[in-house]
């Protein structure tokens, strides 16, 4: 388990030196399909009062902290010229979402009555209308016994739909397996960063992603200060995407982007050693970015 954080590509985790990464890739794991849904939403019963609540991920912020347990408070939450789209989603989850003692998160895919969806950059067809009110991917559960000290865990159990809301949560297999004995020799020698100047290397390397510039050897060896930590990132990338293309989907909707047929967006592995998302960076990430539909809150 570990504390509500934004997910982490595995190639930006090695910059500080962790090596449960590597361990990561060698463990056991579970796998989700990461959908491109929009927004985040966040429900179930918050332990401090026994009140069912929605939100999106601003419920486990630490200075404006915005639950929502009635109407009123989307309202008093979120201003509607700004937000009008966020407020009617959230509305619509307070009422349809099934109660429940536990806390969620998913991904808001859209409103029934539809069989094609859009709901970020990924079109997903259904292959016929959803009759349910709303659809919605969940794939993390929290533990604690406040919504601030929660702790965050893969969700692997199948949550049942009703006729108000369907849980869309496809079944995946990866085939592959790494062998991690080249990284290991590259951490070895590898000279690593600060946890200050990994964020600062990250928020470079997302500039290149925005762009859709790829990052040489030579290039990624300047910004990070050291060729054999850039080579082990290559790697770990290289190693991520043979890991995707082993990714076998047995259900869930057709995807695509444009008219590109597509598997999904990416997946979320864990064991014990860790929680990271599995994605091809340079073309999901890169569009996530450029995409002005993309929801923050």
């Amino acid at each position: 388990m570990a504390k509500n954080l934004h997910l982490e590509h595995p190639e930006d985790a090695i910059m500080t030196g962790d090596i449960s990464v590597l361990d990561w890739f060698d463990g056991f794991s579970s796998v989700s399909v990461k959908m491109d849904g929009a927004p985040a939403i966040v429900w179930g019963t918050n332990p401090e009062n026994g009140k069912f609540f929605v939100g999106t991920k601003s419920v486990f912020n630490k200075k404006k902290v915005k639950i929502n347990y009635t109407v009123a408070d989307i309202s008093r939450n979120y201003n509607i010229a700004e937000y009008s789209n966020l407020i009617k989603i959230l509305e619509a989850c307070l009422i349809y979402l099934p109660r429940t003692e536990n806390i969620y998160q998913g991904d808001f895919i859209g409103f029934g009555g539809n069989q094609i969806f859009t709901p970020n950059t990924i079109t997903y067809d259904f292959g016929a209308p959803i009759l349910d009110s709303i659809v919605v991917c969940p794939h993390t559960t929290y533990h604690g016994e406040t919504l601030r000290d929660a702790t965050a865990s893969p969700l692997t159990e199948p949550l049942e739909s009703t006729p108000d809301t369907l849980f869309v949560q496809p079944t995946v297999d990866c085939t592959v397996r790494v062998n991690t004995t080249e990284m290991r020799e590259l951490f070895a020698k590898s000279k690593f960063v600060s946890v200050k100047e990994a964020a600062e290397i990250r928020v470079i390397v997302n500039s290149f992603v925005r762009e859709g510039k790829c990052i040489e050897e030579d290039v990624l060896t300047l910004i990070v200060g050291d060729r054999s930590l850039a080579q082990l990132m290559r790697l770990m990338y290289a190693e991520k995407m043979r890991m995707i293309e082993g990714m076998v989907i047995y259900d869930g909707p057709k995807a695509c982007v444009g008219d590109e047929p597509i598997t999904a967006e990416g997946y979320v592995r864990s064991n014990r050693h860790g929680i990271y998302k599995l994605v091809d960076r340079w073309k999901f990430s890169r569009l996530n970015f450029n995409n002005e539909k993309f929801v923050r809150n």
